[in-house]
């Protein structure tokens, strides 16, 4: 498979950099090509604009956006890393989801998440958190994001299987630290290939 790594903290010594470097070492390991779009270090615009209205999906659409929509033709698999920011994406992200998976490219109706114009790839989002996972559990926040994401917008980009592991306590020990990371290369080592259509 070839695998897409998109990847959104502004500091590259960040844990989410090594998040990321483990994870593709892991695909590497399991015969997979690999592809980093790390948007801070490009400059990605996040910022949704008249451009992007101005487009249905298929004609006018930002060259920026549609590089990126090239790199996820490329794809089989698509991996997420982002720190859970304020119970969300930060912006960099959340743009280039805005964005980049447009109405008219990735869908077209809104009466079932599961239908997406794009064909099936395995997606995955490995989220660095500092929490610790009885907190997010006993809030309901867990519960939550999953809603939103696996289950809402991630069905809607036709990633299948789809899931989320959120990297809990990554702020803490090195021991911790460590543990995710090896999480983290696993992830990639045992990646699922895309459901059949």
């Amino acid at each position: 498979m070839h695998v897409l790594t998109v990847l959104d903290h502004p500091y590259p010594q960040s844990f989410s950099h090594a998040t990321a470097q483990h994870f593709m070492a892991g695909a590497e390991a399991a015969g997979h090509t690999t592809e980093l779009a790390d948007l801070n270090t490009e400059n990605f615009n996040p910022l949704w604009s008249m451009a992007d209205i101005d487009s249905d999906g298929s004609t006018n659409i930002p060259p920026d956006v549609r590089r990126e929509q090239d790199r996820i033709a490329r794809a089989d698999a698509i991996c997420l890393i982002f720190p859970l920011f304020w119970w969300g994406m930060p912006s960099m992200m959340k743009g280039w989801v805005d964005r980049v998976w447009c109405w008219g490219w990735a869908y077209d109706q809104l009466d079932d998440p599961d239908l997406s114009l794009q064909k099936n790839r395995s997606g995955l989002l490995l989220v660095p958190a500092g929490a610790r996972s009885d907190e997010m559990e006993e809030e309901g926040y867990r519960a939550a994001l999953d809603t939103c994401w696996t289950k809402g917008t991630f069905g809607y980009f036709g990633f299948s299987p789809r899931r989320m592991e959120v990297l809990y306590g990554s702020t803490g020990s090195a021991p911790r630290r460590k543990s995710l990371l090896e999480q983290s290369y696993q992830c990639g080592l045992k990646l699922p290939p895309p459901a059949p259509a």
